[in-house]
């Protein structure tokens, strides 16, 4: 069936058919008939905005190409998921499937990808979307999905306009469609429980199930970043640095770390789509704890400010990035010491990233300054080669974590990739990870002389791989100590 009829078609289908109304809040008054008829009358043809191709259209169509190549002759099934209550009748904002978007450029729920495999080979890429409601009772009656409360979606036709896909069809034929489906099917499971019931999962069997195969092959496809992602990761890592640098501008008159957090978050939601993960913003002993985001301690003066943010940008790329304040905008000399450790560590895992290199090897080069630091400040009593071996590894009292992750549409991206093409893989050109060693000293580690008790140091860039070692994308928010205390008065001396 061509991609114009299935659009025209569709278009002409009653159009809430496929939507599901949501229940009258408990505070709604009844809607007699004469209103409901009256909302359906006397409304103009509305502007077609938003119909423009997606940014980086031909890089989505790529991706699809290169998942039906993978798969001749399968039905795929690739959902973005739905809303999420947050409490009671009230959702959280939504953010697409990351494998979905990265395949569609579409940000909106309740959609599901399908690529039909043709019978001369090769797949149709089908988007099933919810219709408009424009012409039915939903319209004005569905708290949920309808438009008047809560904005007109693409439908059919701006789908296909947008989307680039072969066809559109209403999302009420999916049951049937995948029912009918001949040949294997295989799922991308977790985001849409009405598609999982309706392609039950294979059996199990001493290897992986088909429908792992696919989200490990997604995960994998996506460990290199094509041009278009580096292009994204470096406007989101531009956007963070402004947004770090609205925090230090506020950091003398900031009460609490919840200020910081909002601060922060302000830029994310002006330049981007959202954070990409919760914020951390731990003064004093708060960044000794790895996930700190409650965020709900004083900014105290003389004590660090450990501040693990990013801007997720408009097509789902997030920075990550952290960078360890002074909250009066000079290092104490304890601090100072830890701080700098750290940064040295940091150089040393830089200079391991490259091509062939094990994905490990910078945490190796990180660990070992590490260890050696932590034995000439007379914390580690062991020797730095007894510390470091594997069936010991004693550094990790203070530094917890290993200092690299696959970086890109997720924050923790690539989650599903085999062991072997990840963390035992190897770096490839493209492949962008973070790197962030941290030491983490307990106030209660007695361990630890009580100078450094209750420091947490943790620094943070992005990199991709080259061909020569690696790009720094995030080089130009300073590390160095006297780069921050200077990056610190810099700010405050322009921005007042």
């Amino acid at each position: 069936m061509s991609t114009a009829n299935d659009a025209s078609r569709s278009a002409e289908a009653p159009t809430d058919a496929p939507v599901t109304p949501t229940p009258a809040a408990s505070h709604d008054t009844g809607t007699p008939p004469a209103l409901l008829d009256f909302m359906l009358q006397g409304w103009g043809p509305r502007a077609r905005t938003g119909w423009e191709p997606v940014k980086h259209a031909a890089a989505h169509a790529a991706r699809r190409a290169a998942l039906s190549a993978r798969f001749p002759g399968e039905t795929l099934v690739i959902p973005t998921g739905h809303e999420q209550v947050r409490a009671n009748d009230t959702h959280f904002r939504f953010r697409p499937g990351s494998d979905f978007f990265w395949l569609t450029g579409c940000h909106e729920a309740d959609t599901v990808l399908v690529l039909e495999p043709r019978a001369g080979g090769g797949h149709d890429t089908v988007l099933y979307v919810e219709p408009g409601n424009r012409d039915s009772a939903a319209f004005f009656t569905d708290r949920q999905k309808g438009e008047l409360w809560v904005g007109a979606r693409l439908g059919l036709e701006g789908s296909l306009a947008r989307f680039g896909v072969d066809a559109c069809r209403p999302l009420a034929e999916l049951s049937a469609a995948l029912t009918e489906a001949v040949g294997p099917r295989r799922v991308l499971r977790g985001f849409a429980p009405k598609v999982d019931a309706v392609v039950p999962p294979p059996e199990a069997t001493e290897g992986a199930t088909p429908d792992a195969e696919l989200a490990t092959w997604l995960s994998e496809a996506r460990l290199v970043k094509d041009r278009t992602e580096i292009e994204e990761l470096r406007v989101s890592i531009d956007a963070t640095k402004r947004g770090f640098e609205d925090v230090i501008h506020t950091l003398r008159a900031a009460p609490t770390e919840r200020w910081v957090e909002g601060v922060f978050g302000l830029r994310a939601r002006v330049e981007g789509n959202d954070v990409g993960y919760g914020t951390i913003a731990a003064c004093g002993s708060h960044a000794c704890v790895l996930h700190w985001t409650r965020n709900d301690g004083p900014l105290t003066q003389g004590e660090l400010l450990l501040l693990d943010a990013g801007v997720e940008g408009h097509c789902l790329y997030t920075a990550d990035i952290t960078r360890t304040l002074p909250v009066s905008g000079r290092f104490t000399a304890p601090q100072r010491r830890i701080y700098d450790l750290v940064w040295r560590a940091q150089q040393a895992a830089l200079a391991a990233v490259r091509p062939g290199n094990d994905f490990l090897e910078p945490n190796r080069a990180a660990m070992g300054v590490l260890a050696e630091g932590l034995h000439a400040l007379g914390i580690l009593t062991v020797t730095p080669e007894e510390a470091l071996r594997d069936d010991r590894q004693l550094y990790k009292r203070w530094t917890l974590h290993n200092v690299s992750h696959m970086l890109g549409i997720d924050v923790h991206d690539c989650a599903k990739a085999r062991q072997e093409s990840y963390k035992f893989g190897k770096l490839e050109v493209g492949m962008v990870l973070t790197i962030e060693p941290g030491l983490y000293f307990q106030p209660d580690d007695l361990t630890v002389a009580e100078e450094y008790r209750g420091i947490g140091v943790r620094i943070e860039d992005d990199v991709v791989v080259t061909a020569e070692g690696c790009e720094n994308l995030s080089a130009h928010i300073p590390t160095a100590s006297e780069d921050v205390e200077a990056w610190i008065a810099g700010v405050w001396a322009t921005r007042g």
